[in-house]
């Protein structure tokens, strides 16, 4: 996941209308959304002209849970921490597999927790992988300066490599762009370690899953998603549509938020209009009045099968391009089910950074999603011989 948007400055999220009832996408829209469930989030974050929103919405998701968990909402962690962590590991990777994987930006879900496993967390204020205060995040000339020393490995004609020198060139220029990561910090009157830092949120990264539904491997199994941001080929639990599913309500329902991956290049995607569609009739056969009032007049969603997920996944057409943060459950006044996603590319919308994903959306479009395990369907964990 790595798309990439800058939407202006940072400013807090505690927009009080994600909390009453019957709220909007936007001005003059004519969609009335009456909320089931909406759980407590940060404020929304700005991952500017990066492509770590696999950082930031994982980050965001476990902000939430800090606040389930009854940490308090003060917490703010650090995004550049885990993408300044990551870069070597997807380095030493790319290296060992004589550049023949993927290298760059993107990331998933389980690269953040294998950062937390290894070198633990910090705070935003502590780390923010800026030279200069209130600089917006681009690391494009971090990636190339990355590339260029890492291409070495993909050339055939090369038959021996300084792997610890390249690892270490890798860490100066990571040091050198994103700030060199210190050992020991003062944090609210106390010295942590990352390690204890991490320690002391009390987050347990074993209580977290990763699940997907494509029916080309088997069910109730675990497979190494196939897409290029998966560069460690991690593996997540199979399975079918009505269980991933009951899975998102499910864990909304009962107090969880969830990490959503997912495909947001579809042209009923639109994160200024606030919303994302899945019409049942063809855009191709829609009028242009039509077209232009899907984000404003409610309309009939496409009833999404297993078959037509397969079939938009094996064309390329849903891609792993995105990662967000799912925080609610909503009906529109056609008693259509809605998520409610908060975003990572600041609050220039009129939803003030988050959007409404209708359910053929969800369920069409995700990728993956990483959610606590308690918040699974008890009939499913015991499926996936997953203890509660």
């Amino acid at each position: 996941m790595k798309y990439i948007l800058s939407l202006g400055l940072v400013i807090s999220a505690a927009w009080s209308g994600l909390y009453a009832q019957d709220k909007t996408n936007k001005k003059g829209s004519e969609y009335k959304f009456t909320t089931i469930k909406n759980l407590d989030a940060t404020q929304v974050q700005n991952q500017n002209s990066t492509g770590t929103c696999w950082s930031f919405s994982s980050l965001s998701f476990f902000e939430s849970e800090l606040i389930r968990l009854g940490k308090g909402k003060e917490f703010n962690l650090s995004e550049m921490f885990v993408a300044r962590m990551a870069y070597p590991l997807k380095a030493d990777n790319y290296m060992r597999m004589h550049g023949r994987t993927n290298f760059g930006e993107g990331g998933g879900f389980p690269d953040v927790l294998t950062v937390f496993k290894k070198y633990g967390m910090m705070p935003e204020q502590l780390y923010t992988g800026k030279k200069e205060p209130g600089a917006p995040h681009n690391h494009k000339l971090l990636e190339t300066t990355l590339k260029n020393v890492l291409s070495v490995t993909a050339d055939d004609a090369v038959t021996k490599i300084d792997f610890e020198s390249l690892h270490q060139t890798v860490e100066d220029i990571c040091n050198n762009f994103l700030g060199k990561v210190p050992e020991k910090f003062e944090y609210n009157g106390k010295t942590y370690t990352p390690k204890s830092y991490a320690e002391a949120t009390g987050i347990n990264p074993d209580d977290y899953v990763f699940l997907t539904s494509f029916n080309h491997h088997p069910y109730h199994q675990k497979f190494a998603l196939e897409v290029p941001d998966n560069w460690n080929w991690e593996l997540m639990y199979n399975v079918t549509l009505p269980e991933l599913q009951e899975t998102m309500s499910n864990a909304l329902m009962t107090g969880y938020t969830f990490a959503w991956a997912a495909d947001v290049s579809e042209k009923t995607f639109s994160f200024n209009d606030g919303i994302a569609l899945v019409p049942e009739k063809p855009l191709a056969s829609m009028s242009e009045e039509e077209r232009k009032s899907l984000t404003t007049k409610p309309s009939k969603q496409l009833t999404i099968t297993p078959e037509l997920r397969q079939k938009a996944f094996d064309n390329f057409e849903t891609q792993d391009d995105h990662g967000m943060h799912v925080v609610g459950l909503f009906r529109d006044q056609n008693n259509t089910v809605f998520y409610l996603v908060k975003n990572s590319w600041g609050t220039g919308n009129e939803c003030e950074g988050y959007f409404y994903a209708s359910e053929s959306y969800m369920l069409y479009k995700t990728t993956s999603i990483m959610v606590h395990k308690k918040a699974l369907p008890a009939t499913l964990a015991k499926k996936l011989g997953i203890t509660l």
